[in-house]
């Protein structure tokens, strides 16, 4: 074992005591990262090539600081974005919500299928849409400005139509023509502040996580601009906590103008995301 792999070991240790969910994971991206390599290099780093920064990556690390701040990118399906302190990173469960989605477009078997993102953040999904459905026209939205400088030199030469505004009233030139509106927005009540994991609750910003006391209130708004901007066929996907399962295809009821609502699960078998397909007039 060279020198490398043994403090990623003692690395490794420290992170489990901080309570780190993935420690190990952690603390080999963090000396790919400081070392210039990728994680299945490590071993071929030289032990006079050991950086002792490494161990400032670590301290950061166990003091619950994100993983992708620190690192400055984060990782989503095929894609590699620029993250850090004021926008939502993106998380691996939302990587489903995304499969569903392309899944759901190619389906209807649109030439070139015009697509929503709202609260796109990072551009994470808005991006992944525009890559995978080749063809299609993904427009975003996003309202924070301390978000949007982060989402903006992510669509950088991307085909993703990038907005500053309000989920709630967004692209009203494009109502009644959209095929997909997704959303993974702000969902987290108010009161479970105190249960919500360090890197969430103390770096992500308050406006990606928070929305009133059961964490519907915008999910609620978002229906109505899902409904206004979708063609008769047309489907909305939005991602929930999964503590939130059956309560959101309640939204989207066939009173409202909707059918066919349901929730899906994530790849660890828990409610994730709810869909539901705008009724035909």
């Amino acid at each position: 074992m060279n020198l490398l792999l043994a403090e990623v070991a003692q690395a490794t240790q420290r992170l489990a005591d901080a309570g780190v969910p993935s420690p190990r994971n952690d603390a080999e991206e963090l000396a790919a990262f400081v070392h210039g390599v990728k994680r299945g290099e490590l071993h071929s780093v030289k032990d006079s090539d050991f950086d002792a920064r490494y161990w400032e990556t670590i301290a950061r690390r166990e003091a619950r600081e994100p993983l992708q701040h620190i690192t400055g990118r984060a990782y989503f399906r095929y894609l590699e974005l620029q993250v850090g302190p004021g926008v939502f990173v993106p998380r691996p469960e939302t990587e489903s919500v995304v499969g569903w989605a392309i899944d759901a477009v190619r389906a209807m078997d649109v030439v070139e299928p015009l697509i929503v993102d709202l609260c796109t953040g990072s551009g994470a999904i808005a991006l992944a849409l525009a890559q995978e459905v080749p063809r299609s026209r993904v427009h975003a939205v996003e309202l924070s400005e301390d978000a949007l400088k982060w989402t903006r030199k992510n669509v950088e030469g991307s085909r993703v139509k990038l907005v500053k505004g309000d989920a709630r009233d967004a692209f009203p030139e494009l109502d009644g023509q959209v095929d997909l509106v997704v959303s993974n927005p702000p969902y987290i009540p108010l009161t479970e502040w105190e249960y919500v994991a360090p890197e969430a609750r103390d770096y992500d910003p308050e406006l990606a996580l928070f929305s009133g006391e059961d964490g519907l209130d915008l999910i609620r708004g978002i229906e109505r601009t899902a409904h206004r901007l979708l063609r008769p066929g047309g489907v909305v996907v939005i991602e929930h906590a999964d503590t939130q399962g059956g309560q959101v295809p309640w939204i989207f009821t066939e009173e409202r103008g909707w059918a066919d609502a349901a929730d899906h699960p994530d790849l660890n078998n828990r409610p994730r995301f709810a869909t539901a397909r705008k009724a035909m007039p």
